[in-house]
């Protein structure tokens, strides 16, 4: 268990009125991200079956919480830890065309996350995915993709505080841009975190592109999974909070493999075999259209504009007993 907790930490609002505050901060962001990015809302699944190929592996370590089913001849689901690759058949599944797009909420257990401020074994996100021809992958197409998703963040902020100016600003005008390669050739003596600490916290909002490959001091910058994102066309949104003096990762996306990207990534990671699972076999056929798409912590965006010190002040989940203690002795009110 690691909690950080900040000196003199006083919550800006109180429990009642941070409820009320979640409700309207995820519906503000919810209808600005649709408009800045074209989407269309659809339901999505909790559980899908391993065979279909269709879960996220995350880090390729991390187990999925799976069951069988009383009516399905035993059949083993597992609930998702993200919609990446379900999204992507979705679209072609419901006719979607270049530049348009859905998104969803997506809700999962990741039963291996380690506790502290910013992560719970419960994970809320609003996921979403667009089409795009080949031809619009490429960095540019990414880069004016996240400045559109932070413009939504930006409306958001101005939102959130004309409805409470008991809270500060604290978003740059722009977003910043930079590779994981050109973060270590920056701060060579740095691990990957303090990387992204140092970063986020000289500019405010860091959007790091190419995260997957191994970089020039023979380490990755962050484990990923090989069959979603094209590791040379993605990236993680970080915001600097400074309550908790650290990097606040908010979104991760990417423009999505193609039947290349994939063969390629899967022969790196050593996943050959999955080539023949079922979502593999559309993307290597060329039978998925091509896309860009991510996911946006919903708890991590009410933790960092309503300032609170933990993820526990916006969200209903499960806490150990000395963190709840710890918590309580400090101010910091879990649901």
């Amino acid at each position: 268990m690691k909690l950080n907790v900040p000196e003199n930490y006083q919550p800006l609002l109180g429990l009642r009125d941070t409820e009320i505050a979640i409700k309207k901060l995820k519906d503000y962001f919810e209808d600005a991200l649709a408009y800045e990015l074209y989407l269309t809302r659809v339901s999505a699944p909790l559980f899908v079956k391993p065979n279909t190929g269709l879960n996220d592996n995350l880090n390729g370590t991390e187990r999925p919480v799976d069951f069988d089913l009383l009516d399905d001849n035993g059949a083993r689901v597992e609930v998702v830890h993200s919609l990446a690759k379900w999204k992507r058949m979705a679209l072609g599944r419901y006719g979607f065309q270049k530049d348009e797009g859905l998104y969803t909420d997506m809700n999962a257990i990741r039963r291996d996350e380690e506790f502290d401020n910013i992560h719970s074994i419960y994970v809320d996100q609003w996921d979403w995915e667009k089409v795009l021809d080949k031809s619009m992958r490429h960095e540019a197409y990414l880069q004016a993709t996240v400045e559109k998703i932070y413009n939504s963040f930006l409306k958001t902020e101005n939102y959130v505080y004309q409805e409470y100016p008991v809270l500060q600003k604290r978003l740059p005008s722009k977003v910043t841009f930079i590779t994981s390669q050109e973060l270590v050739e920056k701060y060579p003596d740095l691990t990957s975190k303090e990387r992204e600490n140092a970063i986020c916290k000289e500019h405010g909002a860091v959007f790091i592109q190419n995260i997957g490959h191994t970089l020039s001091n023979g380490e990755r910058h962050d484990g990923r999974a090989p069959d979603y994102d094209d590791w040379n066309l993605n990236g993680d949104l970080l915001f600097w909070n400074p309550l908790l003096d650290s990097a606040l990762e908010l979104s991760s996306m990417g423009i999505r493999v193609c039947e290349e990207s994939l063969a390629e990534q899967l022969a790196i990671s050593g996943c050959e075999d999955r080539a023949s699972l079922p979502f593999h076999s559309m993307v290597l056929n060329k039978s998925l259209p091509y896309t860009i798409g991510g996911g946006i912590g919903q708890s991590r965006i009410c933790m960092f504009f309503l300032q609170k010190a933990h993820i526990g002040e916006v969200q209903s989940s499960i806490w150990p007993d000395e963190m709840i203690a710890e918590c309580e002795a400090n101010k910091i009110v879990l649901l």
